[in-house]
């Protein structure tokens, strides 16, 4: 998508910043919750449905969905999420995308942020308030650090897009917690619980709603470990981890491939 095609006929209304009664997430595992799951259900949770409960405590009677699916590529996302999003008509959008699509060496950081551009400015031009995501710090991270300077790149371009459309920014790379691994699962590149709390405590704060923690508050020390148990957690992080990310993007296969949205549609949290 384009800037041009911000200009579908979409409905035009302008809620008071703040007056937020429906909530619609939008994105890829970061949004879905991967790495956060309930611990009565089993079914993810993250940042998003956390958000959404700090909103349904100020009104109860707030509804919220979410779409994101794990895996997706931006151009998906924006295919099939945004429309849905434009129908929905809520007063609040979410959109954190083209992670995925960092992680593949011909990818354009220029091109996918004018494809993101012109979905926040469609889902603006519905009156809807916009919540966008830089990428988070990826020292920690071996799979992410390899595309270091592509998420540089695309990061300054998502501070550029959240001022251009008056969208709310999230900076997630600034979050210094969440560049240490105890914010990570196993898999060393999903957020974990903790990390996902640290996430929704940061939105919170920036939409203007009490967050439940201080997301700023250090990690507690580690205990030192030597240099062969380092390697040997490296070992088995590549075998179990590493090694079938590799096979599924040789085989042209997603973990989100007919995977459904968690939360289709607008409705009130239990």
């Amino acid at each position: 998508m384009t800037r041009n095609e911000a200009s579908l006929d979409v409905p035009g209304r302008r809620p008071a910043r703040g007056a937020w009664r429906s909530y619609v997430a939008l994105g890829d595992s970061f949004t879905e919750g991967v790495g956060d799951p309930d611990p009565v259900t089993g079914v993810e949770r993250g940042w998003a449905d956390r958000v959404a409960a700090a909103l349904a405590r100020g009104r109860p009677d707030v509804e919220y969905a979410n779409l994101a699916i794990r895996g997706l590529l931006l151009d998906r996302v924006v295919a099939t999420q945004v429309p849905q999003a434009v129908r929905l008509a809520p007063d609040l959008v979410s959109i954190c995308a083209a992670g995925n699509d960092l992680l593949r060496p011909s990818a354009d950081p220029d091109a996918l942020a004018e494809r993101l551009e012109g979905a926040v400015a469609t889902l603006r031009a519905t009156g809807a308030d916009v919540l966008v995501f830089t990428g988070f710090n990826t020292r920690e991270s071996p799979l992410l650090n390899l595309i270091a300077r592509r998420l540089a790149a695309m990061n300054q371009h998502i501070r550029d897009i959240a001022a251009r459309q008056d969208a709310y920014l999230v900076d997630l790379w600034a979050m210094a917690p969440l560049a240490d691994a105890r914010a990570r699962t196993d898999d060393r590149l999903h957020l974990n619980a903790a990390g996902h709390a640290k996430v929704a405590a940061r939105v919170c704060e920036v939409l203007g709603l009490p967050p439940e923690q201080d997301w700023r508050e250090p990690w507690p020390p580690e205990a030192p470990t030597t240099w062969t148990a380092r390697r040997s957690e490296d070992a088995r992080w590549a075998r179990e981890h590493l090694w079938p990310w590799v096979q599924r993007r040789a085989q042209g296969r997603s973990t989100g491939d007919h995977r459904p949205p968690k939360r289709p549609q607008l409705a009130r949290l239990p």
